[in-house]
């Protein structure tokens, strides 16, 4: 990650000297892994804020607890890293403005999309004269297309999300209680990134512990789609939702990736609707390769739930990267042109309210020619 992200870094400060901005303040988390290859367990909205100062030509700094000090030392590529630390006269808004210094005659780049209030708001009582130029158009267009590199990564995040899915089918049953489904599912995604790491170099920093609450449903409860595991137990004909969006990651890369199985049996309609869903995720599957429009790609899926007598609901895709949402996404309005190397979900769902939610999801990799599931794990419906 430290000579990755040191190369997006090096990219973005690029794009500032043709913006004519003199430096860029990051504060979302998601970006200071992208750009600094360091990630810590809790941001702003535990008071332990970290920045990232990226100025158009030399040397970057990151600002970050002093309680985090040591792992940003050993993670980062930045060799400039200032500690703050809570109470006293070295908390984090002091250290930050005196990184920033006082020409007020700076063009200062922030992440307007993510930019915290108290931090803007320290800025714009700071320096009121200052131009605040948005750098998030820049950002969001170095991360939609994925280095070699990365789509690596995310390949190994596919196969986590695999075995995780392997346990899923290998453990409900009738009888079953779904936190039980939910345990083998973290082992196994757990066991399996713990293969591709070691004791040695940065691996240090990436856990291979699934820490997510597992996203499942079953029965008519499959209609509330982010309800986690529960004490419900399996029944005959029940149908059962995993949503492993957000645990299948790999070094901080996501994907997403949603699979439903039935218990016992399956009857004519819920059949049925499985089968429109799968159809519709087809047609987003089928569409996605270079110069296709996102937009248009939603419409496909549309139509056959349309022709199926539903109603169409949600997006039908987004682009995964280090954030679980990234851009663009499959969805009324989103004109954006897909382009290779970019990642995106491809997904599929019905919902009949009190008795039946089905939903698909799979993760694929813009190619020349069209696309790579980065999760190929079998669609058709499984009763177990």
């Amino acid at each position: 990650m430290r000579d990755l992200s040191k190369r997006h870094a090096l990219e973005l400060q690029a794009r500032l000297q043709k913006a004519g901005i003199d430096l860029a303040l990051i504060t979302d988390e998601d970006a200071i892994t992208y750009l600094a290859g360091f990630w810590g367990y809790f941001g702003i909205e535990f008071g332990r804020p970290s920045f990232v100062l990226l100025p158009a030509e030399g040397p970057a700094s990151l600002i970050t607890p002093l309680i985090e000090l040591d792992m940003a030392r050993a993670m980062t590529w930045i060799e400039d890293i200032r500690p703050w630390q809570d109470g006293g006269d070295n908390q984090w808004d002091t250290v930050l403005l005196d990184a920033i210094g006082n020409d007020r005659s700076l063009k200062l780049g922030i992440d307007a999309q993510k930019l915290h209030p108290p931090v803007l708001k320290l800025l714009e009582e700071a320096f009121p004269s200052m131009e605040l130029v948005d750098v998030s158009p820049e950002l969001t267009d170095m991360r939609m297309i994925k280095s070699r590199e990365e789509i690596e990564i995310m390949r190994k995040a596919g196969q986590i999300a695999l075995a995780m899915a392997d346990a899923a089918k290998g453990a409900i049953g009738e009888g079953v209680p779904e936190y039980e489904a939910a345990l083998a599912v973290n082992t196994a995604g757990t066991r399996k990134a713990a293969e591709f790491l070691s004791e040695e170099s940065l691996d240090a920093f990436v856990s291979p512990v699934v820490h997510t609450l597992q996203v499942m449903q079953s029965g008519p409860n499959t209609t509330m789609a982010h309800m986690r595991a529960s004490m419900r137990r399996f029944k005959r004909g029940d149908p059962v939702y995993f949503c492993f969006c957000s645990m299948a990651r790999f070094m901080e890369y996501k994907l997403g990736f949603d699979r439903n199985f039935f218990i016992g049996e399956v009857s004519d309609e819920h059949a049925r609707i499985y089968e429109t869903t799968l159809a519709a995720q087809s047609a987003v599957f089928d569409q996605i390769k270079p110069g296709a429009v996102a937009e248009d790609i939603h419409n496909t899926a549309s139509e056959v739930y349309l022709s199926a007598g539903f109603s169409p609901g949600y997006r039908t895709g987004r682009a995964i990267g280090i954030s679980n949402l990234e851009a663009p996404e499959f969805k009324i309005g989103d004109r954006t042109v897909l382009r290779e190397g970019m990642t995106m979900t491809a997904d599929g769902g019905i919902t009949i309210s009190g008795e039946l939610g089905i939903r698909l999801s799979d993760s694929v990799v813009v190619t020349a020619s069209g696309n790579e599931s980065l999760t190929p794990y079998t669609r058709e419906l499984v009763v177990v």
